[in-house]
């Protein structure tokens, strides 16, 4: 598939203001994927994440591989049937990142990786034609080639040899991959913190020619500055005309930070675990919404904001619900967490329009850090 990515605007701090087009219509960037890692963002429907502002989500496919397996979701007609989602497209990771987390160093080879289900315990094995072979089946719009998560940290030789292994592996997804006129295929950028293994491996990608990049192996332990040394390392090896996708990245601040790297998608898990302990983001930081402080509060999560939580209900209302252990209260956060991040790219793009992104991160930072509420 081709995505028909256009560079509209790069601001003088490196952020770009982008479009790419699939059938589902066109989709601005910079963008936010909410995470629906079971095929469902927990608790919202498809309709209330349109209504959040997104147009495009991220399912797993580790977890619908194994429940309830690739060749249900293909006979129900793909991912977008399965889960009435025709509002936009659908990303599916690589299932690595989780495989990853289940094997033993001892059982990553050449072919693929040996690890026990986190289900039932019993052994199975993904390779990179298994991973693609599944994202066929789930009838994404984009996915992604099979790479191998390293630990972090990891020494220069571990990490040199996992980039030659993912390079390989890259080359097998893309190999097996069968139907590329209707599923866009990216490609992922390793190396760990090592500024020569980031620039190999993303120049020996992009050899492949790839209809996306990923920079992968970030936000698995790091420091915050390590963090972005990784993006930096990447970016700019990567082609001006393609998408850049930034794996499991969802702080606020975050966000903005790898706008300014040249990041164009991020996607997270943040917004509904939050919500999930009653926590909301705000401009003025995190609302943890457990406080006696919001017993007697009337106001909405946050003033001004347009979501269907704080157009409708309050603090004490939705603390209520939190304390009394009621999964309305997870709902109404998670969609009003989803809307604040999906509408802080809004803001985003507003700033690269208007180059002064610099100085909307210096406002934003000194007062989403003001306090935790």
């Amino acid at each position: 598939m081709d995505l028909k990515f256009k560079l509209k605007k790069t601001c003088s701090c490196g952020g770009r203001l982008g479009e790419f087009e699939t059938k589902w219509g066109k989709h601005k960037t910079p963008m936010f994927m909410p995470v629906g890692t079971q095929a469902t963002v927990k608790t919202l429907s498809p309709e209330e994440l349109v209504d959040c502002g997104s147009d495009i989500i991220l399912a797993n496919t580790y977890h619908l591989w194994l429940r309830p397996g690739e060749d249900i979701v293909d006979l129900n007609g793909g991912l977008h049937k399965f889960m009435n989602y025709s509002h936009g497209p659908i990303l599916t990771d690589c299932g690595g990142f989780q495989v990853f987390s289940l094997a033993k160093p001892k059982d990553i080879s050449e072919e693929g990786v040996k690890f026990k289900s986190h289900i039932d315990g019993s052994n199975l094995f993904l390779t990179p034609e298994k991973s693609i072979d599944i994202q066929n089946k789930l009838h994404s719009d984009i996915i992604m080639s099979f790479d191998e998560c390293p630990p972090y940290p990891a020494t220069h030789e571990y990490m040199k040899n996992s980039v030659e292994r993912t390079l390989r592996w890259m080359k097998r997804s893309l190999d097996a991959h069968k139907d590329r006129e209707n599923q866009a295929i990216f490609g992922i950028v390793q190396g760990g913190e090592f500024e020569d293994l980031r620039r190999y491996s993303a120049e020996e990608t992009v050899k492949m020619d790839f209809d996306g990049y990923s920079v992968g192996g970030v936000s698995v332990g790091e420091d915050p500055e390590t963090k972005l040394r990784m993006i930096e390392y990447a970016t700019p090896y990567l082609p001006k005309d393609k998408i850049r996708y930034l794996m499991g990245v969802g702080e606020p601040i975050d966000l903005i930070d790898g706008v300014i790297r040249g990041i164009d998608i991020f996607d997270c898990v943040l917004p509904t675990r939050l919500a999930r302990h009653g926590n909301a983001l705000t401009h003025d930081g995190r609302c943890n919404l457990r406080n006696a402080k919001h017993i007697k509060d009337l106001g909405p999560i946050e003033d001004g904001c347009s979501c269907y939580a704080c157009k409708n209900y309050s603090k004490s209302y939705i603390r209520h619900l939190i304390v009394a252990g009621e999964s309305f209260g997870q709902r109404l956060i998670s969609i009003h967490n989803i809307y604040f991040l999906t509408h802080l790219m809004d803001e985003i793009r507003e700033h690269i329009e208007k180059d002064d992104l610099l100085e909307f991160r210096e406002e934003f930072v000194n007062r989403y850090n003001k306090k935790n509420w």
